[in-house]
């Protein structure tokens, strides 16, 4: 029996992996953007940057997945604009949901690398005659090598985050699980197969992700030696 419910909610594996793919791809460019903000001397820009990382990481993703995804449907400009075809769509909406979360978070993390930046980087760019701008510029790269350990979290919680797309009426690892419990009610097996699941896929990104680590902050160990 164990085998039949393997079967089914592995059917799920490929969508929770695409939409941790595609929700981390934006998150990590919009925080990119937002980093470079936030590292300017813009004050208006700066506080909406603000807002933004307050209102995401200040708010459960749960509550953010029913905003999202019921709250258009409330406005009636929206369901009558060209908008509607893709927030009447739950994957749209739970990968959107997904990115801004994550993006909110990645950019916490990526600046607080940048401010980690030793004072003398910064004052050897200034003395070569570069602006805050192309500062920021030769040393994000830099930094975001430094924040890579912090981010393969990240990736990690993104991808254990999809199993709440299923609330939403996503087909995921979750969303066949919950679909078999409705008709089984095997809760202990059924579950424990999808924790299962998770659990494995985690356990290997972990391992691919510390091999990436090693290999960017090589770096760092023949500056020691």
């Amino acid at each position: 029996m164990w085998q039949d419910y393997f079967l089914t909610i592995a059917q799920g594996i490929p969508t929770s992996l695409l939409l941790t793919f595609v929700s981390l791809t934006i998150a990590f460019f919009m925080a990119i953007g937002l980093t470079l903000v936030l590292s300017l001397e813009n004050r208006l820009a700066k506080m909406l940057v603000n807002g933004f990382l307050t209102l995401f990481t200040g708010t459960p993703l749960l509550v953010q997945f029913f905003l999202i995804y019921a709250g258009p449907g409330q406005f009636k400009w929206i369901v009558e604009s060209p908008l509607w075809a893709l927030f009447s769509n739950a994957w749209f909406c739970a990968m959107l949901a997904l990115a801004l979360n994550s993006a909110a978070y990645t950019t916490l993390l990526f600046h607080g690398a940048v401010k980690a930046i030793p004072r003398g980087q910064w004052e050897t760019c200034a003395a070569l005659g570069l602006n805050r701008l192309q500062t920021l510029k030769i040393l994000v790269p830099y930094a975001l090598k430094r924040a890579l350990p912090s981010y393969s979290n990240e990736i990690i919680l993104v991808f254990k985050g999809t199993s709440l797309a299923s609330i939403i009426t996503i087909m995921d690892i979750m969303g066949y699980a919950r679909q078999l419990y409705g008709t089984e009610y095997d809760a202990l097996t059924i579950y424990g197969i999808a924790g299962a699941i998770y659990l494995i896929i985690t356990g290997i990104m972990t391992i691919v992700l510390r091999r990436i680590e090693r290999k960017a902050l090589a770096f760092e160990r023949l500056e020691n030696a």
